[in-house]
């Protein structure tokens, strides 16, 4: 089998042992057709068969299930609790109350759901960790917490500095919040054990089969290179993908890359620095770095907002070794510099950021048959499980909470139009590296990166 760039997915089919699900070569009829065999399209098919056991279900992948961004992504479980003001703004405080309550029981409910169909995909809901490596981070880290306290429903707790070090191995950090509602999954292992459980329940899938375009007058028809699909509903479960396939959606999101490396195994180490728990890791940067250790006793470092890809192409980049990888080094050493282990690999992969920094879920104009959702920003492995209840609810055409949600009523909010937002998004960058550099130093930033910088905040994983 060849070698996959992205570690995780590459570990993950050099384990599976099993044999590649043929393509599709002739036309077929179904209830539901879904275009995406990673987080997204699986949990969506996995909970319509679950409340609607007699649906005829066809998953088609273009390439293997979770070679996007679902086997290649960090494996931190984060919650919807750091983006509440965002959540509250959006779509009312109700609703975010919900939603954060909900991606908290995710956490819990996907480590159920893995030992009850025999996944075994490292998850480790042992919580995740929000730090400061700098002083100007110091001063804002617990700004989240206000909103969260006052409607009780705050579970993040200040660390003190031995357990500070004992959850995050290392003691760069300054100060830190821990929630036990997080932790982190083997990527890769999870997404292939989906598409087993999903094809176990009668779901058909379709690998290397790639929707070339569809028509959807009356059913809808879905085209592939060599066979087709008829089909009541279709559920675009494509992420960054989905601009080139709905030009219309161009504006929606931008693509940026976010860029990861992963150490040899080094088990003593972890051991000698306590750092053996599943803890997702974050620092507050706005283009966050973040880490994790493996249960075969790796660490996996990476940072978002990296590359903007032009017009949201595809480029061959986001799919080869990082071009970053000695900005990620050095980030590495400065977290751990007594580690001294070989780096193994190092990957790419585009994000689908929105302008809110939250998905979205909806039906195309005037086609009530062709569902999508996307937008995760850079944390989908939680939220893709309740994207899974979105679009099922959706499908089926229930009046329950999650089709009556703000969030489930399609794109509000678009980028400026190329080149504005490519060169926007780019200067916008340098401000806020420009930024971080400074408040390492403990210098105060210029003022004029603190206005381009003040655009970006939604893409953070932590409300400021």
């Amino acid at each position: 089998m060849n070698r996959f760039q992205p570690f995780w997915f590459d570990e993950a089919m050099t384990t599976e042992g099993r044999e590649l699900r043929a393509p599709l070569t002739k036309s077929i009829h179904a209830d539901v057709c879904i275009v995406g065999g990673g987080y997204t399209g699986l949990w969506t098919a996995i909970k319509l068969r679950q409340k609607s056991s007699d649906l005829d279900i066809v998953i088609i992948e273009k390439d293997l299930c979770g070679q996007g961004a679902s086997g290649r992504n960090g494996g931190c479980m984060l919650t919807f609790s750091s983006k509440f003001r965002s959540l509250e703004a959006h779509f009312g405080l109700t609703e975010a109350i919900r939603l954060v309550k909900a991606s908290e029981n995710a956490v819990l409910a996907i480590h159920e759901f893995c030992l009850r169909h025999g996944i075994d995909a490292e998850v480790r809901p042992h919580g995740a960790v929000y730090t400061a490596t700098n002083n100007a981070q110091q001063a804002v880290l617990q700004q989240p917490l206000t909103a969260l306290k006052q409607q009780q429903l705050n579970h993040w707790t200040e660390l003190n500095a031995a357990d500070l070090v004992a959850l995050t191995g290392s003691t760069r950090h300054l100060a830190g919040i821990f929630s036990p509602h997080g932790g982190t999954v083997h990527p890769g292992k999870l997404v292939r054990g989906l598409a087993q459980v999903a094809q176990n329940m009668g779901i058909r899938i379709f690998e290397h089969t790639e929707m070339e375009n569809f028509s959807s007058t009356g059913t809808v028809q879905i085209n592939t290179p060599k066979g087709r699909i008829n089909a009541k509903k279709l559920i675009l479960a494509t992420n960054a993908w989905t601009p080139r396939l709905i030009p219309q959606f161009n504006r929606a999101v931008v693509l940026v890359s976010s860029d990861m490396l992963i150490t040899d195994e080094q088990v003593d180490t972890l051991q000698h620095q306590w750092f053996t728990k599943g803890t997702a890791v974050a620092d507050s940067r706005l283009f966050v770095h973040y880490y994790r250790n493996s249960q075969s006793g790796r660490i996996m470092l990476g940072k978002g907002g990296n590359y903007f890809s032009y017009a949201n192409r595809m480029l061959p980049l986001f799919d080869q070794p990082s071009r970053f990888e000695s900005m990620l080094n050095t980030a590495f050493k400065s977290f751990f510099p007594h580690v001294d282990s070989k780096m193994s690999r190092s990957w790419t992969g585009a994000s689908d950021r929105s302008v809110s920094g939250l998905p979205f879920f909806g039906h195309l104009p005037q086609q009530n048959n062709v569902l999508y959702g996307f937008g995760y920003s850079g944390n989908g492995v939680v939220q893709s499980f309740l994207g899974g209840e979105f679009l099922s609810s959706m499908v089926l055409g229930l009046d329950d909470e999650w089709t009556r949600s703000g969030m489930a009523q399609g794109v509000k909010h678009f980028f400026p139009p190329e080149p504005l937002c490519t060169l926007g998004a780019r200067l916008i960058r340098h401000s806020v590296l420009r930024i971080e550099n400074r408040e390492e130093t403990d210098l105060r930033p210029f003022w004029f990166d603190k206005k381009l910088a003040s655009l970006a905040v939604s893409a953070g994983k932590v409300d400021k």
